[in-house]
């Protein structure tokens, strides 16, 4: 068993009725309390437990942790096939967005990615079976809780998933410092926005998927924007494009 702490990590946990517990509590605090509160009324298992004890099962605690049983089923799961069974019902709707995550192993950024996605309505994560972050504690503090309701998928090929996607009626873009500015491009409709890892950015037989290359103007001295900031970024235009009725020009 592995054990999220963060108050905001525990509250979505519980909240999105996957958790598991018991919850541990060391200092009861207001905000534990609070916690408590919301685990007793959602039957969940509470115990009291000594510093020492919570420390040594989760070091980076605020005096109260949350038990998960399986660290890989840490946030809201579900399969590719569902995701687009349910479109071709018509569950879904027609400007289904998706986000692909091409090797982003930082914890911190998987995270504050997924924040991104619950801000702005993302419709499916998807995400490597390899070389993708794993640390649920982090991703779950990073995201603020987002990790338990924004769906993810995990494939093992995102080369034949942007296929798939691509079938389904989905416009795929790569995000590239040198792309096209975003505001140009029209994201309206089923699109998938892929995003790269740090450095190497996307794979070429990704990046060979995409309809195009989507960048953000900017007049900085670095190379570019973190992709955790570089995803809100672009998934904002996206949102903004839908209120808005179309790209800037």
């Amino acid at each position: 068993m592995t054990y999220l702490t963060g108050f905001h990590a525990i509250e979505e946990r519980i909240k999105s009725g996957r958790a598991c517990g018991p919850l541990l509590v060391a200092k009861a605090g207001p905000r534990a309390r609070e916690l408590v509160t919301l685990a007793v009324n959602c039957k969940i298992r509470v115990d009291r437990v000594g510093t020492f004890d919570l420390d040594r099962l989760a070091p980076d605690n605020r005096g109260i942790a949350l038990g998960i049983e399986d660290i890989a089923e840490s946030g809201a799961r579900v399969s590719l096939e569902e995701f687009l069974l349910g479109l071709e019902k018509g569950k879904g709707s027609r400007d289904a967005l998706v986000v692909i995550l091409d090797e982003i192993t930082d914890p911190h950024n998987y995270g504050a990615i997924l924040r991104s996605c619950d801000q702005f309505g993302v419709d499916l994560v998807i995400s490597g079976k390899h070389r993708n972050a794993k640390h649920a504690e982090v991703i779950s503090k990073t995201s603020a809780g987002a990790v338990s309701w924004v769906p993810q998928a995990e494939a093992a090929n995102l080369v034949r998933t942007a296929g798939a996607l691509k079938e389904a009626g989905f416009w795929i873009y790569g995000a590239d410092m040198e792309g096209e500015p975003v505001f140009k491009k029209d994201l309206r409709g089923r699109t998938a926005l892929v995003f790269g890892a740090e450095g190497r950015g996307l794979s070429r037989l990704l990046r060979e998927r995409c309809d195009g290359m989507v960048g953000i103007p900017s007049k900085g001295r670095i190379d570019s924007l973190n992709v955790s900031v570089a995803a809100g970024v672009l998934l904002y235009e996206v949102t903004r494009q839908r209120k808005t009725g179309g790209p800037g020009g």
